[in-house]
């Protein structure tokens, strides 16, 4: 018999999987409507699918393909954001996703994985490049190898999504995330090809906002549907920079929503926060900016220092 504390273990990784059982995510047309509602409201969206544990790599494709048909010749502004790992990386499938995107006027997006998925993702992405040029990826700001892929990408036509990571880096030797991710919007300030900040931290989105800016750089603020969001999108509003949401669809969504939601027990706290508290609230970040001069702190010019060295820039 189990004891108390391993049993409410056991039923909390069991639950999202029950979830996925009885409660059907949403499907692409739904998801669809979802984002065509968020451009009448003048919001750009991205459209992620989330396969279920028994997905085969075709139904994936599948579900793609129908979220592009439903949006084709709609107009508005949205993306899909897709999961290479699920599909093996397969050259084809992949192909037939960014072909049926293109097809509806969309670009295709390669969500973040773990470290190891790093390298076949963006060999897909490189290639896909060629014949798609607004193909895009997400880039972590935890994961050290990030300083080399923003190098790498700088100069090119790619999206660029940039995030936390929600992937841990081996690496990782207790780095400040949030220094590393405005090192990363420094350096990619000043190129000609569109980044996203996706945070829901406000401080941490004004500062890699206002560098991307300052440099002429086309940015945009990019959040989850679903989690705190009134805080950055008045920054972004104040900025005067797109908000775009990403709007999830599949079997898998609520069972990672909920297995999420388990694993942040200050969840609720942060909701209300965000939605009763001051829009400008510095929250637990506000070290890695200094707000008054909007500069890199010493620790953010730090770690793009690393960068440099790192990548043997002067």
């Amino acid at each position: 018999m189990l004891r108390p504390w391993a049993a409410l273990r056991a039923a909390r990784y069991a639950l999202p999987r029950w979830i996925e059982r009885v409660v059907p995510g949403p499907g692409p047309g739904a998801a669809a409507r979802r984002c065509r509602r968020l451009n009448r409201a003048g919001l750009s969206a991205t459209l992620g699918y989330f396969q279920s544990g028994k997905a085969r790599p075709d139904d994936i494709v599948a579900a793609n393909v129908a979220a592009a048909g439903f949006l084709a010749g709609r107009g508005g502004d949205v993306y899909l954001s897709v999961k290479a790992p699920p599909l093996a990386f397969d050259r084809a499938r992949l192909r037939t996703i960014a072909e049926s995107a293109a097809a509806a006027d969309m670009a295709l997006m390669f969500d973040a994985h773990a470290p190891k998925d790093a390298d076949p993702s963006l060999e897909a992405v490189s290639e896909l490049l060629a014949h798609f040029p607004r193909t895009g990826f997400a880039m972590p700001a935890r994961w050290l190898r990030s300083r080399g892929d923003a190098a790498a990408f700088r100069d090119t036509s790619a999206r660029i999504r940039l995030v936390k990571g929600e992937w841990a880096d081996p690496e990782w030797r207790g780095q400040d995330v949030e220094a590393s991710y405005l090192a990363l919007a420094a350096r990619l300030a000043g190129r000609a090809g569109p980044v996203a900040v996706a945070t829901h931290d406000p401080v941490l989105a004004e500062g890699a906002l206002t560098l991307l800016l300052a440099a002429g750089t086309p940015c945009e603020l990019e959040q989850l549907r679903g989690l705190p969001a009134r805080r950055t999108m008045a920054v972004a509003r104040r900025l005067g920079v797109p908000i775009r949401v990403y709007v999830p669809f599949g079997p898998g969504w609520w069972p990672y929503a909920l297995d999420k939601a388990l694993a942040r027990p200050y969840l609720l706290s942060w909701m209300i926060r965000d939605r009763f508290g001051p829009p400008r609230d510095p929250g637990p970040d506000a070290g890695s900016m200094n707000p008054g001069t909007r500069e890199l702190s010493p620790a953010a010019v730090a770690m793009d220092s690393g960068f440099r060295r790192n990548d043997g820039e002067a």
